[in-house]
């Protein structure tokens, strides 16, 4: 774990071998870290950061299988409706076309871009920064993708319009016959694989990889 310093130190040492806690703020020594190891914070136990082994070809791989994901997730079914002999099928697309041809022009702009337009950015963004520094070139616009990333991280809620379908499904089951579109596998599939590059795309070794400091992300 890392060491705790005190105010006194702190003018002593440079920016660069400071570490701070995002979750209670304590200030630490930034230690050195071999492959496979993390670091976690001695007050809280949060995970300052990690060093992982072939962080951007694994990381590449998910943002690919995500790409390849976007497309049936939000065109194909996510279910199907039948009541009284009337039968439909909805997708994430439907929905929003559906919110704005009934009045609600707000709301369906607001269900696009958190659950569709501001994932698929954060997936471009993510590519584009993983192949700044696979091919090494352009790294600058690597680094300004990546905080572009991080300011639409909050942004994306695919998580929250997947509770909604499942309490859709459930308040339905009663009053018609539902089935389970393959679309909904597929966005599930797409959740699962962002929160697996989440943990995955180690930000720490992006931003040393995207600044020139780390020469072997990818080892």
């Amino acid at each position: 774990m890392p060491d705790p310093v005190d105010a006194l130190e702190v003018s002593d040492l440079p920016l660069d071998e400071l570490v701070a806690c995002h979750e209670c703020d304590l200030l630490m020594r930034k230690p050195e870290l071999a492959r496979g190891e993390k670091a976690q914070c001695p007050r809280c136990g949060y995970e300052l950061y990690a060093h992982r082994h072939n962080v951007v070809e694994r990381s590449l791989a998910l943002v690919i299988a995500a790409l390849l994901l976007y497309v049936p997730a939000n065109f194909l079914p996510i279910m199907q409706l039948n009541l009284l002999g009337q039968s439909s099928q909805d997708t994430v697309w439907t929905g929003v076309v559906g919110l704005f041809d009934t009045g609600m022009q707000g709301v369906a702009v607001v269900v696009f871009l958190c659950s569709m337009g501001i994932p698929l950015l954060k997936l471009l963004c993510q590519l584009a920064v993983l192949l700044s520094i696979r091919w090494n070139i352009g790294r600058s616009y690597g680094l300004l993708f990546y905080r572009i990333y991080h300011h639409l991280k909050d942004w994306g809620m695919l998580e929250v319009y997947l509770m909604g379908v499942l309490v859709a499904i459930v308040k339905l089951a009663d009053m018609a016959t539902i089935t389970v579109g393959l679309g909904l596998a597929c966005f599930v599939s797409l959740l699962m694989v962002q929160i697996l590059l989440e943990v995955v795309m180690s930000p720490h070794q992006i931003w040393e990889a995207l600044s020139g400091e780390d020469a072997h992300a990818g080892d």
